[in-house]
């Protein structure tokens, strides 16, 4: 929630965004909607489960070791790229396993 707070205080007034009282009611209305979200959509759970296997094992595992790769090129040792493309080539598997849990727990149920 942080970030999407912070990044909503940049496009207001200073004056307003560093209120202590709009710092409060901005953040308790975002958790608040949220809230509300959850109980509007029957599969929020599963449709979290689903972003979170695809985009989370994106930005923390695979992204890091290719860029990783990228930056250092010839540089990298042998046993530093073994241990990139491993790293990349286990972060693909529990992404595919991850997204093929949570459609067929969204399919299931639905």
């Amino acid at each position: 929630m942080n970030p999407l707070a912070r990044s909503i205080e940049e496009f207001l007034p200073v004056e307003i965004s560093s209120s202590f009282w709009f710092y409060i009611l901005l953040r308790t209305a975002l958790v608040v909607s949220t809230v509300c979200v959850a109980f509007i959509l029957p599969f929020f759970g599963l449709v979290m489960a689903l972003i979170g296997s695809l985009l989370s094992i994106l930005v923390a595992v695979i992204m890091p070791a290719l860029c990783f790769m990228k930056i250092l090129g010839k540089k990298a040792t042998r046993s530093q790229m073994v241990v990139s493309t491993s790293i990349v080539a286990l972060g693909i598997v529990s992404a595919v396993f991850g997204t093929y849990s949570s459609l067929s727990e969204i399919a299931h149920k639905y």
